[in-house]
This record gives structure tokens, sequence and C-alpha cells, in this order.
């Protein structure tokens, strides 16, 4: 199992704005991470995946692990193949609620022709789509259907999950796990706190993700995934926990003099 690590731009809702893009791109570089795009900044609905913003997302992630949360606004197969072939220009991989490929977390409630349609455009693009966890039943009936379709494990929701528990996403998920969202929360809520919440997922359980995805060969990115409080405070809580007291492999490298606390929006 090979593992390389971005940073979700959820990280800086709230602080976003159109100008402060390239700031993020280079402040997670900085610290040695890649960045998962998200396709909307708070309060602005133009998708940053339309064919007009290429160039700029091109240029602000040169070097960096590129991954992008697919849209959830409903698109269009249109729309699919349009963030679909930025994808392409990027190197990026597809995370994707199964909402926005039309289908429902209750079985067999599904448009798999729609489905079918945009793994077949990924296919011939060469973009891996990960489909983000959902009911786990859910999940499975996708995979069982489509051989190309990867899992993001979120390790929130599987926490949370009522109906089965973290180590059941991990027995039934790593072969296919290719994506990780990782944080953490309180067990009621999806509060994507950085991972290591106290009275959030034991460490037992963190350890038996990572036991269950070092038994496969996949190249698996992980994302943190947070929320506010400021960007720099949930990535350093994360790092400290995954890489210093679990002892999480590939930790990023920082470049000389970055600093994790001097993140300040334009």
């Amino acid at each position: 199992m090979n593992i390389r690590y971005v940073v979700s731009t959820m990280v800086f809702w709230w602080r976003e704005h159109n100008l402060s893009f390239e700031q993020e791109c280079d402040f997670l570089r900085s610290l040695g991470f890649g960045v998962e795009l998200w396709p909307t900044i708070k309060g602005n609905n133009d998708c940053r995946y339309v064919k007009r913003n290429w160039t700029r997302l091109k240029n602000a992630t040169e070097g960096m692990v590129v991954a992008m949360h697919s849209r959830n606004d409903g698109p269009t197969l249109e729309e699919w193949s349009e963030q679909i072939h930025c994808a392409n220009m990027l190197g990026a991989r597809i995370v994707a609620d199964p909402q926005s490929l039309c289908v429902s977390d209750q079985l067999g409630i599904a448009d798999w022709g729609f489905m079918t349609d945009v793994v077949g455009i990924a296919k011939e693009n060469n973009v891996d789509i990960c489909v983000e966890t959902g009911s786990l039943a859910a999940m499975l009936q996708i995979g069982e259907k489509f051989d190309y379709i990867g899992y993001c494990l979120d390790t929130g929701f599987a926490h949370i999950d009522k109906s089965a528990d973290f180590k059941e996403y991990v027995d039934q998920l790593a072969g296919r796990t290719t994506y990780l969202h990782l944080n953490d929360n309180y067990g009621r809520f999806d509060d994507h706190e950085p991972p290591g919440t106290n009275e959030g997922i034991g460490d037992e359980d963190w350890d038996y993700l990572l036991d269950g995805l070092c038994k496969y060969d996949n190249d698996v990115i992980g994302s943190f995934e947070m929320f506010p409080p400021m960007p720099g405070t949930m990535i350093r809580q994360g790092m400290d926990f995954l890489f210093g007291k679990l002892n999480w492999p590939g930790k990023p490298e920082s470049q000389s003099g970055a600093d994790v606390n001097t993140y300040r929006p334009m």
C-alpha cells in the first residue's frame, strides 16, 4: 500500500474568496501536501471545474498531488464530462457522493444507466472515480455493478453509522479503497473534526484501518477533510495524531522554514 496525503479545501471554508486559491495551494505545498479541490467556495455557485478555470487550476496546483471532489449540485452528463476532462488535465482522481451519480443510499434506487455513462467517460479519459462512503450496503452494491469504481472510506461516517461498525467498513471496503477522508467526530454527527478528537474514533480503530489497508497493494490518497477552526490548527492536530501518535507512513515533508501557523487569508 502506497499512501499520499492531500488536504481538502474544506479547511478554508468561510475564508475562501475569488483571489485566495493560489495562496491556499502555496500554503499546502509548503507543508508537503497535495490538495483536494471542492467544486465551489462558500457563497459562490461558480464551479471551479468549468473550462474557463482550467488554466488557473493547472498553474496553481503545479507539482502537487491533486484530487477533485465531484460537483454535488446534481451534475448532468455534460457537466460530468467536463469535470472528468478537467481531472484528466490535472492528473486528478475524482471522489464522488453516490447522489452525484444518481444513486441513492437505498438499495435499488438508482439510475444505473446514468452511472454507466459517467463511468464510461471516466474510463475513456483514464480518470479514476472513487465513491464516497454512504451506507455500507449501497457501497457494496455499487462495487458489484462497476469493477472500475474504487471506494473512498470516510472515517467520520464509518464512526457514526448505526447499521455497521467501523471495523465492518474496513473489512468490506479496504480491498478496493483508493481514497480516504480522514476526519473524526464525537459519535453523533459528522462534525469533520481533525483525526484524534477526544472521545472520537478510538486508536485501535485507526490501527485497524491502517492494518486493513496494508493488506492490499493499492495507491491510496488520504485527504484531511476537516472543518474550521483555523486551517493550520486542524492540519497540525491531524498530523500530530496520525504521524506522531500512530506512526502512519508517508508523512509529508515540509519545505525549509514552512510554518503551519502562518496561513492568513489575504
